[in-house]
Parts: structure tokens; sequence; C-alpha cells
């Protein structure tokens, strides 16, 4: 009864006839959706420093990842060392943006897809995931707050300066206080209609060394 179930397992799951024109023909589908995810991401990306290695690793990933769903097909035995081997691969790069993210995992998808010979399903993720960023980016969103900094010669001159901010801010929230023997830092969070005139005012206060206005691209709250 062992020989016969050995026998049978191996017969039904052994191996699966690969032809050069499949495998010729899943990698060069994979390579179109590759070169489309490449595109996209390099259209949706809005980082001050664009990652072109990254960019060109999530098309390499996706034809990496269509040769092992391709190998895995062709035997059992393979599939099975080849689970072992992968892993004791450990990805240890931190991915900081939540964007990259989905396109990591968008291109293995897809690698898997089309590997499996369905690209057919890879053609209508690709446009779903496609539509769906391009829908949520385009929906508005509450408008960042900016920071302010001053530097005053005036360690008692904190008044002062949040009764000036708060002629033109609609919102205003002291983010930090430092105070040191030369002075006053004070970082202040705020939201107003004429940034330029408010920092023009500030700077023009008596005893106010310097004033400069910072944006960022931290999450909005309210």
């Amino acid at each position: 009864m062992k020989d016969i179930f050995k026998k049978s397992f191996l017969e039904g799951f052994g191996s699966t006839d690969l032809s050069t024109n499949k495998i010729i023909a899943a990698i060069l589908i994979t390579c179109v959706f590759a070169l489309y995810i490449f595109a996209v991401y390099r259209v949706m990306t809005k980082k001050t420093f664009y990652s072109k290695s990254f960019n060109i690793s999530l098309a390499a990933i996706s034809i990496i990842t269509a040769g092992v769903i391709l190998t895995i097909q062709s035997s059992i035995v393979v599939s099975l060392g080849m689970v072992g081997a992968l892993s004791i691969v450990r990805f240890r790069t931190a991915v900081k943006d939540p964007m990259d993210l989905i396109f990591l995992f968008w291109a293995i998808t897809v690698g898997i897809i089309c590997g499996a010979g369905l690209a057919q399903v890879a053609i209508f993720v690709s446009l779903a995931v496609t539509l769906m960023l391009l829908l949520l980016d385009k929906l508005p969103v509450a408008k960042a707050p900016m920071i302010l900094v001053v530097n005053s010669s005036d360690i008692a001159g904190e008044k002062v300066i949040t009764d000036e901010v708060g002629k033109f801010a609609k919102h205003m929230n002291i983010k930090s206080r430092n105070l040191t023997e030369d002075g006053l830092n004070i970082i202040i969070e705020l939201r107003c209609d004429n940034y330029a005139e408010l920092v023009l005012k500030v700077k023009n206060l008596q005893n106010v060394r310097s004033a400069s206005l910072l944006a960022h691209d931290g999450e909005v709250t309210f």
C-alpha cells in the first residue's frame, strides 16, 4: 500500500509539461505588466526623492515571481524544495511608505497570476488597482497645517508672538518652546489664508530675530 500510494502521488503530481512557448508567453506577459507597474509607480509617487532602484526592483520582482510559479508547476518535488529554500530568505529592508508596500504586493501578485497562466485576472486586477489609486488620490482632504519657527531675543516675548499670530491664524497650536540664555525659540502649528503677510508681521516684531515657515507631509487629523 505504501508503494502504491507513493506511485500514485508522484504520477498525479510529479510533473506538468511546460512547453517553451508557454514559458516564453508567460514571461513576456509578465514583462508587459511589470512595465505597466513601473510607469504607474513613477506617475503616482509624490516623494521628494524618487527611488528609481526601488521602481526597477518592482518590475524585476514580477518576472522573478512568475518564474518561481512556473517552476513550481513543473514538479511537486521541486516546489517543496523551493519552498524550503525560500523560507530561509529574510526581507530586512524597511518599507517606510505604505504606498511602496501596495506596489510591492501588486508586483508579487501579478507575477503569481501570470505564472499561473491567468493573464485575464492580472488585467482586471491591474486595472482595478490603478483606478482605485487614481480615484482615492483625487479625493479632497483637509489642508495640512504649516509650521512657524520663531527665534526671539526676548525670553518673555511668547505672548507678543502668539497675539500677532492669532490675528492671522484660523488654528494655532504651540508645538514646542525652548528657552535659552540667548532668547526664546518657539514652534507653532497653524493655518491661515495669508502666510506671507503673517511671516512678515512676525519678523517685524520687536526682539524677533528670525521667522521661518515650513511645510510638512504629516497626517491631517482635523
